[in-house]
């Protein structure tokens, strides 16, 4: 493991666990994006040689925001990413505030130093067409079949299908290059460049990625030979790449820490390689480490917090210091038990990234802030 990854999975040199840490703020926005992102330009990376960056979560932890920010921190200084979804739920579009992106890629966002964002919302409908045109010539057929709903009765009874097909299309992605006629990227093997730095995947949620992403095992009952077995193995061979990871989104909070800690033992049970931990909507502590001990235990200075308030002149001053100090003892317990799950998900051994909650709720400047520190703490 490299000095960085041994950094980023908090574990020191001589083998012991890591020390607990706390996710800091991120100052400023607007235009000062791109002069910050520039200034940390030069630090390591954890990802370097990593095309594929899969981003899976329990529901409800941010992991399509997650899988936008990091799009966005890959682009930067001149990348060009493209950013898949495969749920049918818009949330790219929503995220960056376009409208609904139709089965084509489209850039939805520029990243600070020039880079492009591009997004693809990918339908198995429209999936299993191409599919259909460009392995058998019937492009007019499909659409028929697609009349007499013949499609989605496939795609149904063969999920194993359906996952191929929108798999494959992340994947392809991956592999694409630039075409012959176009100029070639200086420095390189004479071969095309790719079309895309890097793809993003916002994948499934956690629950049922394994079985998505594991699309051998799902066609087998399908194909043993022909284009669907053929297609299918292209697709593992990518996903089973160095190039590939599966990045997991989770918060400081049992449920998404323990989903993540049994999603990452499933992803090594199928053979494919787990990338970091993506905790999210991180809050700082408000108080000091010893003032937090005590406040955990339950000791609290009312009488001196009532004397405060007095001093400033606010009426009820008594009630006010109660109330305060219960809110104190809440915030210390709170503050314990996400540093216990914090050592939980460092069980894991995986780089860890921690990512502020953004008081405001997510925009598009709350984006950037998110790629920001995506790229300040080195995972893009």
């Amino acid at each position: 493991m490299s000095a960085t990854l041994v950094r980023r999975c908090g574990i020191s040199r001589d083998g012991r666990g890591p020390p607990s840490r706390y996710g800091g703020q991120v100052s400023g926005g607007g235009a000062p994006y791109a002069h910050k992102l520039r200034e940390v330009s030069a630090r390591d990376r954890d990802w370097d040689g990593v095309r594929l960056h899969v981003v899976t979560g329990k529901g409800g932890t941010g992991k399509t925001t997650l899988s936008a920010a990091l799009a966005l921190a890959l682009a930067a200084e001149g990348g060009r990413v493209l950013l898949v979804e495969v749920e049918g739920r818009q949330g790219i579009a929503q995220l960056f505030d376009c409208p609904p992106l139709p089965y084509e890629e489209r850039r939805v966002a520029v990243a600070p130093g020039g880079g492009d964002v591009h997004a693809l919302a990918v339908d198995a409908e429209a999936a299993l067409l191409e599919y259909l045109e460009m392995f058998y010539g019937m492009r007019r057929a499909g659409q028929a079949l697609t009349r007499f709903g013949v499609v989605d009765f496939a795609t149904t009874i063969a999920p194993g299908m359906r996952d191929v097909l929108l798999t494959g299309k992340a994947t392809e992605a991956v592999r694409r290059r630039v075409r012959r006629d176009r100029a070639r990227r200086p420095g390189g093997d004479g071969r095309e460049a790719f079309v895309y730095d890097a793809v993003v995947l916002d994948a499934p949620p956690t629950g049922r990625v394994a079985r998505f992403l594991n699309v051998n095992a799902e066609v087998a009952g399908l194909a043993k030979v022909g284009p669907i077995r053929n297609h299918a193995d292209r697709v593992m061979e990518v996903m089973r790449s160095p190039e590939t990871v599966v990045h997991f989104v989770a918060m400081l909070e049992e449920m998404p820490a323990q989903e993540c800690l049994d999603g990452i033992a499933e992803i090594r049970r199928v053979g494919l390689n787990v990338g970091g931990v993506l905790v999210n909507m991180v809050r700082p502590p408000l108080l000091d480490p010893a003032a937090l001990a005590d406040a955990a235990r339950g000791e609290v200075d009312v009488a001196a917090l009532a004397r405060g308030l007095k001093s400033a002149g606010l009426e009820h001053a008594d009630r006010m210091a109660g109330d305060l100090g219960r809110e104190l003892v809440e915030h210390a317990r709170r503050v314990r038990a996400e540093g216990e799950v914090r050592e939980r998900l460092a069980t894991a051994g995986r780089p860890r990234y921690e990512l502020p909650y953004l008081s405001d709720g997510v925009d598009l400047a709350g984006l950037y802030r998110l790629a920001e520190e995506l790229r300040a703490q080195g995972a893009a």
